[in-house]
């Protein structure tokens, strides 16, 4: 939507500038001017509405020449016959609408508490410094160290205490957005801080002054939540205040009790509340009630410190944290229905009606919900791109792809663009990941039509296709759907032991249930308890024994378990190969875990943590986790970066983590609330999905995410950490590969080996191999990632040039899904050794499931097993350097 433009900029607080273009009128298009029949000149009558045409000109505000706006703009406006003001009403409501505005009351809102000796700070980026969340959720973000004690790391001790306009953005409710009054993706939060300077009481006599004195609120329209102990809270606003003790409410540790985590800083919150209907009374009333009620200011005193134990000791430095919502406030005091209609959002909305050729004022309840998500999601979105988040599949990337895909559907919906009706394959969808509505838009473009009825038809029997598949794999196959009705989720004891007693709940083969199985069948086994890992997090399953021992009449029976995995809830399948004796259903067996391999994935577990701090750390807190797996003998973590990482970068991280490894230090792990959780900055897999009790694991001081896995009890465990690859995997897309621990020890061991076999072969000292015993020969073997082949072929060209003869480089990477690209390119000299780049390039390509071919002095090739080049060309190196070797000496 061409011209938009987020009203009302944020100024000194959010940088200077508007950031788009957006013509105004949205708070004088709501003015209501009289117009009593007969009709005069632009006014008429519709359906119990007066429309009159009005010509406002504002001189401060006029758009570019290319708006569709210039100088003036008749505004039409809709108003109920039955509500007409008069003329000198209609100049009075405009003053006080445009005193009242989104830029007003933030205007007001810092400049009341700059002249009570706050500092007024700048917003934050929607980026936030702090590693551990993925966008800036609340105004007190920036000022998190402050709180935790860690003051270094933002604003001087010197700063006492400070108010901000915060831009932030959360999208737990983005479903929510336009169904209620209040939920936004995007919203401003007005805050007011101290750093052990004032506390209660002056943290509660000015939000009151604030609102009914600077804002004008009618003092009998404000009621007063306050944490169910917090007698001096209470006390403050009904003995100095004034606040009946009808309008003020005691709350529960839920609603009014802050936390930054299991442990730390905590204390009593006290929020304002503003009444739209106090003709209701006091008897009954419930704060929670959204129609009646709207919480706008919360109160948050920070005077705890929470001890291991749950106990409280009193803080030395007592803190206020606040915040009020400009959107709320804003709907409260430009006396609109919701926060949509204030001049923060309505402005996005009116261009999205015009466009879309119908009126806000007329619509139905659908279409203004449609409407109230594209003038949410678009301001959101261009926050979010003006802080330097691009589209991407992954991260805070893939929020902001989201909110735009979620605009752009809506939109179509609206009729924003030509209706598109086309058949479409659904490969493009379910296979590729390609999305409909990018296909919709493709096709229209060229002419195509898409036939969306059919295509619902296939996407759900898609649907039903992939769910069968799941269930197939996992457990519901022939009668297992029966079976697992009546079997109970299996109760995991493996964080705390590796083997225990169990009852045999079912058996199945080949998807079947049985009631017995013997000796050399594959099986699958359903226990009421388990010490075994399901594969779950990137962790593979566990591997071990069930097996019964022989005593008495009893037969022994031995099932060695490959494989565990999670079905149809919280069921564990264990699957293995009964390798002696017969096991039956309702048997006792004993279940224990191979402690080896358990504490090889622990070990790599805890290591990718610590490798995704690290990379925060080193690259920016901007990266973030896009997949990972753990398991015995190595771990793989993905993660969205644009480039790269180059060798300097590579030894950070890994002397960082070797570092945190030599600190020793005892992991924490704790169950929680997931709000607590987030609230103390553990880091969420986005996407994931999370029950109300999660499970936290923190190397204090390095890393802290929410991770059912299995972890090392102190980081010693690790011993060591070495990356063995770093490579591009998709667009935006990065993969390092690692070992850790044992699969660390024997990854050294083995390239120590290689190194002597290769010295010995070359007969050279391990620091001559790079160029073998001539050292007029220079080779260049590397991985360029995903350039394409025009962009190898180039790169090649230019390094064979700036080597100088005699050169030798072999180049390879990966440009798209399935594909090798490799060139090899020599000068006169190495040619003259009688290598031939045509020849030699080759059999590198076979081991990419290749092949090709070329001139002695210059070679292309290619493939389609991209998993294998970096073997490929570690054995060009190799070879490389053998041949050079041998000729030149």
């Amino acid at each position: 939507m061409e011209g938009l433009k987020l009203p009302y900029s944020l100024h000194g607080s959010h940088g200077g500038k508007s950031l788009v273009s957006f013509p105004t009128s949205t708070l004088v298009s709501r003015f209501q001017p009289k117009c009593n029949p007969p009709l005069s000149t632009g006014c008429r009558d519709y359906a119990g509405f007066i429309i009159r045409t009005l010509a406002l000109i504002y001189p401060s505000r006029l758009p570019s020449k290319n708006s569709y706006l210039k100088g003036a703009r008749e505004l039409h406006f809709a108003t109920r016959t039955s509500i007409q003001p008069t003329t000198e009403e209609l100049v009075e409501d405009k003053s006080k609408d445009l005193a009242t505005s989104g830029d007003s009351i933030r205007r007001r809102f810092l400049d009341f508490y700059a002249s009570r000796g706050h500092k007024v700070l700048p917003s934050a980026s929607l980026v936030p410094d702090d590693p551990t969340v993925l966008l800036t959720i609340a105004g007190m973000l920036q000022f998190k160290p402050i709180f935790l004690g860690r003051y270094l790391y933002l604003v001087p001790r010197e700063v006492p205490c400070a108010t901000t306009s915060q831009r932030c953005i959360r999208t737990n409710d983005v479903e929510n957005v336009g169904r209620t009054a209040r939920h936004h993706t995007f919203f401003e939060m007005l805050g007011n801080f101290s750093f052990g300077d004032y506390f209660k009481k002056e943290a509660i006599k000015w939000a009151w002054e604030l609102t009914t004195s600077e804002f004008g609120l009618p003092a009998n329209r404000l009621w007063v939540s306050v944490y169910e102990d917090d007698d001096e809270a209470f006390a403050i606003w009904h003995d100095q205040v004034g606040v009946p003790a009808e309008r003020i409410k005691r709350m529960g540790e839920e609603d009014n009790f802050w936390t930054s985590g299991v442990t730390g800083p905590c204390g009593p919150c006290s929020e304002i509340y503003y009444d739209f209907y106090p003709e209701r009374g006091h008897s009954d009333a419930d704060l929670g009630d959204d129609i009646r009620f709207i919480e706008f200011y919360n109160l948050v005193f920070m005077q705890y410190n929470k001890r291991d134990d749950g106990s409280l000791e009193p803080l030395k430095q007592k803190n206020i944290d606040t915040g009020l919502g400009l959107e709320r406030l804003a709907r409260i005091l430009q006396k609109v229905p919701n926060n949509y209609e204030t001049d923060l959002i309505y402005p996005i909305i009116e261009k999205a009606s015009e466009l879309a050729n119908v009126s806000y004022a007329f619509a139905d309840d659908p279409t203004k919900l449609k409407l109230k998500i594209i003038g949410d999601h678009m301001r959101a979105i261009v926050y979010l791109l003006s802080d330097g988040v691009v589209p991407s599949n992954i991260g805070r990337g893939y929020v902001v792809r989201r909110l735009i895909r979620r605009a752009v559907r809506t939109g179509r919906k609206m009729e924003l663009h030509l209706a598109y009706r086309a058949k479409m394959p659904f490969f493009c969808m379910t296979r590729t990941g390609f999305p409909v509505e990018i296909t919709m838009e493709v096709a229209d473009e060229r002419g195509v039509s898409i036939d969306m009825k059919g295509f619902d038809v296939e996407m759900e029997n898609q649907r039903r296709q992939s769910q069968a598949a799941h269930n197939a794999v996992k457990l519901s196959v022939g009668n297992g759907a029966d079976l697992t009705e009546n079997v109970p989720d299996t109760e995991f004891l493996g964080y705390d032991t590796l083997s225990t007693r169990a009852v045999v709940e079912g058996l199945l083969v080949n998807g079947n249930p049985v009631i017995q199985v013997s000796e050399g069948s594959e099986v699958e086994v359903l226990l009421n308890r388990t010490p075994f890992y399901a594969e779950s997090g990137g962790q593979i399953g566990d591997h071990g024994l069930l097996f019964i021992p022989e005593a008495g009449n009893q037969q022994k029976a031995v099932i060695e378990i490959k494989d565990v995995q999670k079905s149809l809830g919280n069921i564990f399948v264990h699957k293995g190969t009964i390798m002696e004796g017969t096991i039956e259903v309702g048997k006792e067996v004993e279940a224990a875990v191979d402690a080896n391999l358990r504490h090889r994935a622990k070990v790599h577990h805890t290591a990718t943590h610590l490798l995704q701090a690290a990379l925060k750390k080193v690259i920016g807190p901007e990266t973030s986790q896009a997949g990972s797996l753990v398991a015995f003998d190595r771990l793989r973590f993905d993660f969205n970066f644009h480039r790269p990482l180059v060798d300097n970068e590579l030894m950070e991280i890994e002397q960082l983590i070797n570092r945190w490894i030599g600190d020793a230090t005892l992991l924490q792990t704790k169950v929680m609330p997931l709000h607590d959780a987030k609230r103390a900055g553990a880091i969420a897999m986005f996407g994931e999905k999370y029950g109300e009790q999660v499970r936290v694991v923190e190397v204090p001081g390095v890393s802290m995410e929410l991770c059912g896995g299995t972890h090392v009890i102190n980081t010693s465990e690790i011993r060591g950490f070495k990356i063995i690859s770093e490579q591009g995997i998709a667009s935006g897309i990065r993969r390092i590969e690692a070992v850790a621990g044992e699969a660390f020890i024997e990854y050294v061991n083995a390239r120590d080996s290689y190194m002597k076999q290769l010295c010995s072969t070359l007969k050279v000292k391990a620091e001559e191999v790079p160029v073998g015993a001539s050292e007029k020969v220079r080779v260049l073997v590397e991985c360029m990632d995903d350039i394409d082949a025009d962009s190898l072929k180039s790169a090649a060209e230019y390094l064979v040039d700036a080597l100088q003869d005699p050169a030798a480089v072999i180049l390879g990477s990966c440009p798209g899904e399935g594909k090798v690209s490799l060139v090899a390119a020599f000068t006169p000299g190495v040619v003259d050794l009688g290598i031939q780049a045509g020849k030699f390039i080759g059999p590198i390509a076979k081991l990419c499931g290749g092949g090709g071919g070329g001139r002695p002095n210059f070679a292309q090739a290619g493939g389609r097993k991209p998993e294998n080049l970096l073997s490929a060309l570690e054995k060009a190196r190799t070879e490389l350097v053998s041949i050079l070797s041998e000729k030149a000496s």
